[in-house]
């Protein structure tokens, strides 16, 4: 059984640029609300219920930033009402509104991308172009977590020695400057531990070889293909018009269009792509341990 994070790193690395380099570099709403409705359902599918706090930030996120536009641009030509001499205008509401979902879309689908290229397929992704910034990514994302365990081990050590009390506010603000104090002196000392056994072990002497346990599979193919296909008719769409969509000085739509319908109807698609394989994953599973 394979969802779609076990698919080749190419694959996903592809599908990502597509589907989020789309969503932010086109503005139109009715494909901004097909990427955050692919982006949301795909990270439900994924976390369930496990990231509750992440929505209930990216949804004050989403406020604030549609919030922010009509009280600070006064543009457009459909005033609503005025606030202190300030007109707040429909289409710089319906702006904020845009950019907010771009904005949420985005953070979705990338905190999905996070999840799925781990430092291993990025460094299988990078290696051949820069082995040392493949390097210093997998490192990267390596240290996050152990930053993350590590102040938490320090944190139970600091209250269990009794050296600030959880209830103090004066108290709390001194344990945790002591605990990031520590956490740095404990990144630099492992630090200097990496770059010894680096050297040790012969980092850099001779030109280095990398072991992969990615291959090209048959499926692989498909979703490429079906990637760049979808990826392609959507561009097709944005290039030629279809897609074009204005704020100011007055909303304009564009026209509705068989190119219109084809690019709506092919990123709705390519947004769906990974809850698609998800669901059919599921079904198949399902139905092989019902026969059992």
């Amino acid at each position: 059984m394979r969802s779609f994070a076990d698919y080749h790193p190419i694959v996903v690395a592809l599908y990502f640029l597509a589907v989020a380099g789309i969503a932010m570099f086109c503005a139109n709403p009715i494909l901004l609300v097909l990427s955050l409705v692919g982006a949301l359902l795909w990270f439900l599918v994924r976390n369930g219920r496990k990231e509750a706090r992440s929505h209930l930030f990216f949804a004050l996120l989403f406020v604030c930033a549609a919030l922010i536009n009509p009280l600070v641009s006064h543009n457009g030509v459909t005033v609503l009402f005025v606030v202190n001499d300030s007109p707040i205008t429909w289409e710089a509401t319906v702006y904020g509104l845009v950019a907010a979902t771009m904005i949420l879309a985005v953070l979705y689908w990338f905190r999905s991308l996070t999840q799925i290229l781990t430092s291993d397929k990025l460094l299988y992704l990078f290696a051949k172009l820069s082995p040392k910034l493949a390097l210093v990514l997998s490192m990267g994302l390596r240290y996050v977590p152990l930053f993350t365990e590590q102040a938490k081990k320090i944190d139970r050590a600091q209250t269990g020695l009794g050296l600030y009390r959880g209830d103090n506010l004066p108290d709390r603000i001194r344990g945790k400057l002591r605990i990031f104090s520590v956490l740095i002196t404990w990144a630099l000392e492992n630090g200097i531990v990496t770059a010894d056994s680096m050297t040790a072990r012969g980092y850099g002497t001779k030109r280095r070889t990398h072991f992969s346990i990615f291959r090209f599979r048959k499926a692989d193919w498909l979703v490429l293909g079906l990637i760049l296909t979808l990826s392609a008719v959507v561009l097709w769409g944005i290039f030629g018009g279809a897609l074009s969509f204005t704020c100011y000085p007055a909303i304009v739509w564009p026209e509705t269009t068989l190119l219109t319908v084809l690019a709506y109807t092919a990123y709705g698609l390519l947004a769906l792509l990974p809850t698609l394989i998800e669901v059919e994953e599921v079904i198949k599973w399902r139905s092989l341990t019902s026969k059992i």
